[in-house]
């Protein structure tokens, strides 16, 4: 055995082995005698735990060694990615291994970094190995540049620059630096769209998500080219075609250039329409499991009109969650136009495949960071070891959004291998800030500005509770009240709701002088599902009110003190009913909500009936248009031959009614100028929602224009009757956001009819935060 010899790489960890067999085959100077080890000794180290190395070795002190074993040690020790030169000297019947350790990361760091959020991105690149404490890698650190190129690209900056600078320092460690020059994004300057001619140029491009740039696109970024959005715009193009009747029509080529600069992007779409067909019949074919009766319901193409292409979607879609309904979880149904050119006319036909029948194995969920598995179960309708139910599902999942705690809701259904009738259904969610503080304000020459501000968290500590604090400040009154609900206070569903208040009211008054009432109590509420749309809603509360007596308190405040003195209890029994069919809670587009509230105090000081009446609906126009109107009724009267109490009286105005005019600042006024409210109030508003230029179909920021029109009436006073001639009636525009910072919702309009005594507030806005 020769008395020195070195076992050696300094190859490239990717070709190691290959390299290192054939070498330890191939070549007489590497072989080794088999011989037993007295000692291993390990050179080289300045970071390295020494006790790294000889775990990963082999062999021990007293073990065998030879060339196979030399072989794997070489292979151990590079795959630890701590060492780019890894030697075996064989001194006699010791073992020396010499090593050469990579140089380790002290920091990363990032130089004119804006587009992309730096935190998130060191992480990233960590997870992939470059990052503090972690081996210098030369391949990796040119991988990540490469990829942070590309990223620029998806973000159309086609001239940022990226360099890697790495720094030596002490005890074999470096600096790794990302120098990058962004530049401006490149933005699209012209879009075209050549061929057609049944619909103009205009019309199509108003359907695509990317555009040029506008007064709104530096938020939207819709100017800036992505081929993703590009081939998402195609579809549309694509899709409002075959909505139309346009079987052939076909998206020729389609053009990218790119400006000398690198600042401007054009963009050329060649289309071909070809000509429009009719429906004249729709065959179903397949397996109808003996209701085509039923199926033949579910048919939404109507013989005699244009094809319409979401019409035969909306079909196929009817015909598998039906199929869903019996278990059926992968049933397929194919559309087949047959088309006859010369004539114009195409037969649809279905063909229905429902596959096998499933039952679902377990519902899982996904992707919530903050809310209980539990307060999203508890939605579920779908039963794990129960036959599939599409329906059953997608109500699960319509639940699960409208609690109103996610930014997206989705539902996935995957194969359970080896068992092929059997799924799991998996939900998952994107959390979204739950709490919000709101910060109202508004200006009038007689009473300045005025503010009102509210915190409340919908979803206390991922419990699925509400807790609420309301605090108004302004100067006709304040108030301070905590609200709590839990909407699972028994396992059946049973909501609980406890409210205690404290509320100032000093109602405007011309002379100025100084009175005020003040009410203060609290309530406890239950709310039992009916069905799953419909909730009855119960209650019982306690209310003390007190009526100062200072100079210049209105008449009708002195009549409420000399018939029930200044210290009014009312116990107040509530009854309600709700019925929720709204699309979103946050941004609605579809669907109606009613509301049907009673309250009745028949003891204590204060004897009153209360009735609320809600009704509000919203109406799709287009996927970018949809309308909105809501009406609402209350009405109050007294019992046991006492009035009506005054602290009950309705209010009108401000935003929530009827908008323009000066919140609570219309009905009835007295002697002394101040607004006394009233027994009856009615409002009604529309608003019809817009596309807001360049915001593409985010319906979180929604521009509307809307019409309002109310007031509030004292049955029992014959100057403040109810009649046409004294509703009041608003107009204007508005913009609802749901904004980064949180809620924001804004309005500017004019009074269309009015009395020269009314308080005008032609901007009026409302802004919280979000948390």
């Amino acid at each position: 055995m020769s008395p020195h010899l070195t076992q050696r790489a300094r190859i490239r960890p990717s070709v190691l082995s290959l390299a290192l067999a054939a070498a330890l085959q191939a070549g007489n100077a590497w072989a080794v005698d088999p011989f037993v080890l007295k000692d291993i000794r390990v050179e080289g180290v300045q970071r390295t735990d020494p006790g790294t190395v000889f775990a990963s070795l082999p062999f021990r002190v007293g073990d065998t060694y030879n060339d196979e074993k030399g072989a794997a040690a070489l292979r151990a020790l590079f795959a630890t990615g701590l060492f780019k030169d890894v030697r075996i000297n064989i001194d006699g019947d010791v073992l020396v291994v010499v090593i050469d350790e990579r140089p380790v990361i002290a920091a990363v760091s990032f130089v004119g970094l804006k587009e992309f959020d730096t935190e998130a991105l060191t992480k990233s690149l960590k997870d992939i190995g470059i990052g503090e404490g972690k081996p210098f890698d030369k391949a990796l650190a040119d991988r990540a540049e490469q990829e942070l190129k590309r990223q620029y690209l998806t973000r159309s900056l086609y001239g940022a620059e990226v360099t890697t600078t790495i720094t030596p320092l002490e005890r074999n460690r470096v600096n790794v630096a990302f120098t990058v020059t962004e530049g401006d994004p490149a933005k699209i300057g012209d879009i075209r769209i050549l061929g057609s001619k049944v619909f103009s140029e205009s019309t199509l491009l108003g359907l695509l998500e990317q555009t040029t740039s506008g007064w709104l696109t530096w938020y939207t970024k819709s100017d800036r080219y992505s081929r993703t959005k590009l081939n998402a715009d195609l579809e549309t193009l694509r899709s409002y075609y075959l909505n139309r009747g346009y079987l052939e029509f076909s998206i020729e080529s389609t053009q990218v250039t790119i400006s000398p600069d690198k600042q401007s992007i054009n963009i050329a779409i060649t289309v071909k329409e070809g000509q429009p067909y009719t429906v004249t019949a729709v065959k179903l074919e397949g397996e109808l499991l003996g209701r085509e009766e039923e199926f033949k319901r579910l048919v939404a193409v109507q013989p005699g009109q244009a094809y319409k292409d979401e019409s035969v979607t909306a079909t196929k879609r009817a015909f598998t969650d039906y199929l869903g309904t019996f278990g059926y979880a992968f049933a397929r149904v194919e559309s087949r136009p047959e088309i006859d050119k010369s004539t114009g006319q195409v037969v649809v036909a279905l063909s229905v495949d429902p596959g096998r029948r499933v039952y679902v194995r377990r519902m899982l969920v996904s992707g919530n960071t903050r809310t209980r598995d539990e307060v999203i179960r508890r939605e579920f309708r779908q039963f794990e070891g129960a036959w599939y139910d599409g329906a059953r599902i997608k109500f699960s999942r319509d639940r699960v959004e409208r609690l109103g705690y996610f930014k997206d809701v989705t539902i996935d259904t995957n194969e359970v291998p080896g068992a092929p009738d059997q799924v799991d259904v998996t939900l998952a969610v994107t959390e979204r800030p739950t709490g919000n503080i709101m910060v109202g304000a508004g200006y009038s020459s007689q009473q300045g500005v005025s503010f009102t501000g509210s915190i409340r968290q919908e979803n206390v500590f991922g419990s699925g509770n509400y807790l609420g604090l309301e605090v108004n400040t302004a100067k006709t009154g304040r108030a301070l009240s905590v609200s709590t609900v839990d909407p699972y206070f028994t396992v059946d569903g049973v909501s609980r709701g406890v409210d205690i208040f404290y509320r100032t009211s000093k109602p405007y008054n011309s002379f100025g002088d100084v009175y005020e009432f003040a009410s203060y109590g609290g309530s406890l509420r239950f709310g039992v599902p009916f069905s799953e749309l419909d909730t009855v809603f119960f209650g019982l509360g306690v209310e003390k009110t007190k009526i100062s007596t200072d100079a210049g308190i209105p008449l009708m405040y002195k009549l409420q003190v000399l018939e029930q003195g200044n210290n009014s209890l009312a116990i107040p029994l509530t009854i309600g009913w709700q019925n929720e069919q709204r699309d979103s809670i946050i941004s609605p587009t579809a669907g109606k909500y009613q509301r049907v509230n009673l309250e009745m105090s028949a003891l204590g000081d204060a004897r009153y009936a209360r009735a609320s009446l809600q009704w509000q609906q919203f109406f799709p126009i287009t996927n970018k248009f949809s309308w909105m109107i809501n009406a609402q009724l209350d009405w109050g009267v007294g019992l046991g031959g006492r009035k009506y109490p005054i602290f009950k009286n309705y209010y009108a105005g401000g935003l929530g009614s009827v908008r323009v005019f000066e919140a609570n600042s219309l009905g009835p006024v007295d002697l002394t100028g101040s607004n006394i409210g009233g027994n009856l109030r009615a409002n009604v508003n529309a608003e019809l929602y817009l596309p807001v230029p360049g915001a593409g179909n985010d319906k979180s920021f929604r521009l509307f224009t809307f019409l309002d029109a109310g007031n509030v009436w004292d049955t029992k006073n014959p100057y403040y009757k109810v009649s046409l001639d004294s509703v009041r009636v608003a107009a204007g525009i508005g913009i609802s956001w749901m904004s980064p910072m949180g809620p924001l919702k804004l309005s500017m309009g004019k009074p269309i009819r009015k009395d020269a005594k009314d308080r005008i507030e032609k901007f009026q806005f409302q802004v919280g935060t979000a948390f």
